[in-house]
């Protein structure tokens, strides 16, 4: 009998020791939560009982997510025993924010930098036929949409030089680099299902980076597989848009795989500004041991957009959806294919030191049909990016030693024609162009006492392009011309000082500097401007965070120094072409607040939330001479100097939701002598719809919305210093979206 009683209790005690019991809270609250849906690693979707509580019978450690509307999805690891675990409210608290920038994770109040995060629930906020309006909602940051696809991305003003496309704004998807050696980025190869989170570093940043006065944005696809999904979803809208998406998420042991294709189409608000883009991404996640794991991804994206050309405020006035003439005759638009491939390995070699290395090639085949001319690129690169992570101590204090270094190189065969009808007539030119760019930087974060943190940071950079001219029918010089960029140090010191708990203060000083690229230095007419320079800046900074509860405040304040700023000019035949201007000097000030006013799973009214995001820059050019007219002291081209958006969203127990934005935009000065300006204007936004989860395992979600509600007219992105008054870029009238998403959980 007594032998039997102990094996009983034996088989009680191992019962208890192979289960996970784990009580689920309200990161603000602390109270227990419902429903949370619970998937663990080889063991079917549960969720929470009334007391927020769920035990899973297993005798390993194992990965586990958790998911509940109105909640940031967490994936934790967890063994046998007792363990709480808080969910923060989708606002996101601060305090428990963990961010990646400058290669160093920490809580984004211990990092000493401006820093905006884009999530899950910003992105979802709008259409998602574009990045524009998220990012848009965080104050310094604006990101311009000439055409459905044509984007600029303006972080603290660096969009002067960018006439089209993305330059002086260092961008990496899933930690690699995705802006190419020539310092220009095509973000629009990426859709929106590419793109899972957003963090933008803003000011310079080149101690750990590399070139760009702009600034950096790090972005994130899907997280790490965790059972199985399939979703799919649907949308239409007005001017002819329509966009279908499928996508497969599977864990395979340990790691898994996530798949996803989408086409996105559009006929314009414009004549000649349609798009049709196809994108497939694959992404694969192989934890090779505890000490080890490897991530693959793969992008194929397909891209045709129209390009429908600025017109001048006569041409507005008659009818803002005609295109530029000669537009539609020249079929003005872009075709893009592109394949971009990268392999990432991760090893520690201790609990201390680590190192991260990815590499990556990619192909381009890309052809532009301009108004004045045809234009045939056809190139492949590669390049990588490697970092070692070492944690020590220094003086019996905290000290964190990074060191790594990036390299790139592009080759690409150019050719540009004469554009008859659309069609590629006789050759003008053509080139062999090769980019180069690379860097090594280090890195010291010392916890110099148990709230205050010092950082250092340096970076050795080196650049050169060369351009082989093989054909020139104008009669030019033929055959290989180099630009090489005296090595450049860039150094970054940063402060960051914990108040209490949840607010800190923070001050840096950096300098950057940024290179021409290629497409300024070879321009359409065949040119070559070899004399551009690099521009150089130095950037002081001082910032505020605080977030308690339902409540985040950030602010910053900054002062940039900018010499030989590359500007831009058209002639005659409208060819943008750039030169160094001489200095600028930008003063500013960006602030944000969001405050949950509800927070509360139980009642009918689960959420509701306020926010506003300002932002004043008041930049100006300090020392601009050009031929006879000096506009040193005018308001810098193309910058809204007060910018202010308000967001309310609300959500509610049965699912219906509101997401409601107002945006103001100042008037824009749209050249250099201000004697133009674009009008302020007032965007509102609205999207609306129903969101619940059916049973444990399926997702449904019915929504629609309205995007410029007021039926403003403005331009959001305008033509700068454009030859014949072509300033504008009229952006669409009030228009519709509507659309079903659904997901199965496995």
């Amino acid at each position: 009998m007594k032998k039997a009683f102990t094996l009983l209790f034996l088989l009680f005690s191992y019962h208890l020791s192979a289960q996970i019991n784990i009580r689920v809270l309200d990161g603000n609250s602390n109270s227990p939560l419902e429903n949370v849906r619970v998937k663990a690693e080889g063991h079917p979707l549960t969720s929470t009982d009334s007391e927020g509580e769920i035990s899973i019978q297993e005798t390993n450690t194992i990965a586990i997510s958790f998911a509940l509307e109105g909640y940031e999805k967490v994936e934790k690891t967890f063994g046998p025993g007792n363990h709480e675990l808080s969910l923060q409210p989708s606002i996101y608290n601060l305090s428990a924010v963990t961010v990646s920038a400058f290669e160093s994770e920490r809580p984004i109040l211990e990092q000493s930098a401006s820093i905006s995060v884009v999530n899950e629930r910003d992105l979802s906020r709008f259409n998602e036929t574009s990045i524009v309006n998220s990012f848009n909602t965080k104050p310094g940051i604006r990101i311009e949409e000439r055409a459905p696809a044509s984007y600029r991305i303006s972080i603290r003003g660096s969009s002067l030089r960018a006439p089209f496309g993305v330059r002086n704004v260092k961008v990496y998807w899933n930690e690699v680099p995705f802006t190419s050696p020539d310092g220009t980025t095509a973000l629009n190869l990426l859709d929106l299902t590419n793109i899972r989170t957003a963090e933008v570093i803003k000011g310079p940043s080149g101690s750990i980076y590399g070139a760009g006065n702009g600034g950096v944005i790090n972005l994130a696809s899907k997280a790490d597989p965790n059972g199985g999904r399939v979703s799919t979803d649907f949308s239409a809208g007005s001017f002819g848009m329509s966009r279908y998406r499928i996508g497969l998420s599977q864990q395979v042991a340990q790691g898994g795989f996530d798949a996803a294709f989408v086409q996105q189409k559009s006929d314009g608000y414009r004549e000649q500004s349609a798009m049709d883009r196809k994108v497939f991404q694959l992404g694969g996640y192989f934890p090779v041991s505890n000490k080890q794991e490897i991530r693959t991804q793969l992008l194929i994206s397909d891209l045709n957009y129209q390009i429908p050309g600025g017109l001048n405020a006569d041409q507005v006035a008659e009818d803002p959806t005609q295109a530029r003439p000669g537009s539609v005759e020249q079929n003005s638009s872009i075709f893009q294919q592109s394949v971009f491939a990268s392999f990432a390995h991760l090893y520690n070699f201790s609990e201390k030191i680590n190192n991260n290395t990815v590499v990556y090639l990619n192909t381009n085949d890309f052809e532009n049909p301009f108004n004045l001319d045809y234009k045939k690129e056809l190139g492949f690169g590669f390049g990588g990016r490697t970092k070692f992570t070492f944690d020590t101590d220094l003086g019996g204090k905290e000290l964190r030693i990074i060191a790594g270094g990036e390299y790139q190189t592009s080759y690409t065969d150019a050719q540009n024609f004469g554009n008859r009808g659309g069609v590629a007539d006789t050759i003008r030119f053509a080139d062999k162009l090769r980019a180069t760019q690379g860097f090594l930087f280090q890195q010291a974060e010392w916890q110099g006492t148990e709230k205050l943190l010092i950082t250092l940071g340096l970076s050795e950079n080196f650049s050169s392009f060369e351009i082989d001219r093989l054909v020139d029918a104008a009669g030019g010089d033929l055959g290989v011309q180099k630009r090489s960029f005296d090595p450049i140090v860039v150094p970054r010191l940063a402060f960051n000082y914990l108040l209490n708990p949840s607010s800190s203060l923070f001050t840096s000083i950096s300098s950057g500097f940024s290179p021409p690229t290629i497409d300024e230095v070879r321009t359409n007419e065949g040119s070559l401007n070899l004399d551009l320079e690099a521009e150089k800046g130095l950037n002081t900074e001082i910032g505020y965070r605080m977030g308690k509860d339902r409540l985040n405040i950030e602010a910053t304040a900054f002062y940039f120094q900018l010499k030989q700023t590359i500007t831009t000019y058209t002639n005659e035949q409208g060819v943008v072409l750039f030169r160094n201007a001489g200095a600028t000097d930008q003063k500013g000030i960006e602030a944000s607040i969001d405050y949950a006013l509800i927070q509360n799973n139980n009642a009918f009214l689960r959420d509701l939330k306020i926010g506003t995001a300002f932002t004043g820059h008041y930049f100006k050019f300090k020392d601009y001479q050009k031929r006879d007219n000096d506009y040193s002291g005018n308001d810098l081209t193309g910058v809204s100097p007060n910018t202010l958006v308000s967001r309310l969203d609300f959500r509610t127990a049965p699912g219906i939701y509101l997401n409601f934005t107002h945006q103001f935009s100042d008037e824009i000065p749209l050249n250099d002598a201000n004697t133009v300006y674009q009008n302020s204007y007032n965007l509102v936004n609205l999207r609306f719809g129903w969101a619940k989860w059916l049973g444990k395992s399926w997702e449904l979600e019915a929504f629609g919305g309205v995007d410029n509600l007021l039926n403003e007219s403005y331009s959001l992105g305008n033509d700068l210093n454009p030859f014949g008054g072509r300033y504008y870029q009229p952006a669409p009238t009030r228009n519709w979206y509507g659309g079903i998403k659904v997901a199965f959980n496995y």
